[in-house]
């Protein structure tokens, strides 16, 4: 199984809510910068965060790689979202090769916890980092990162 964690680009600092926070011009640059490191990648899915910059990061990400399969959004990839719920869900989909968009803490948290078993080493995803995974199973500690790309 492949795994991608993609963090959403910058986003604006303020909004009526953090959900409706969008992504500023620079943001939107930085997914696209991430999203050339996809192209021919045998993505199965692209599962997005409900937040509006997640949902415009997934976005701009499947219309780089003319992904056929509409962007899925769910409500387990939220900033404050359990790892281990993540996990469970990704294992529940049973598929190969999946990209996740979603926020800090959760995605720091999600490949930490994947990669080393335990929560306690979060990884450092910036803005449009573009986390790795590789293993036989979506399983905490079970996962090698293969590749942490951070964008200017």
């Amino acid at each position: 199984m492949r795994l991608w964690v993609l963090r959403h680009g910058e986003a604006e600092p303020r909004a009526n809510t953090d959900a409706e926070r969008r992504l500023t011009a620079h943001g939107r640059e930085q997914v696209l910068h991430s999203a050339a490191h996809l192209l021919g990648q045998p993505l199965q899915a692209i599962i997005a965060s409900p937040y509006v910059r997640a949902q415009q990061t997934a976005a701009l990400v499947h219309d780089t790689l003319g992904f056929a399969q509409p962007v899925q959004t769910v409500p387990w990839l939220t900033p404050e979202s359990d790892a281990q719920t993540v996990i469970a869900e990704i294992e529940r989909l049973g598929l190969e090769h999946v990209l996740l968009v979603s926020h800090q803490p959760l995605v720091g948290n999600l490949v930490g916890l994947l990669e080393h078993g335990h929560a306690r080493q979060p990884s450092p995803l910036s803005t449009a980092s573009l986390a790795e995974l590789e293993g036989d199973w979506p399983l905490a500690g079970l996962m090698t990162l293969r590749n942490l790309l951070h964008t200017p």
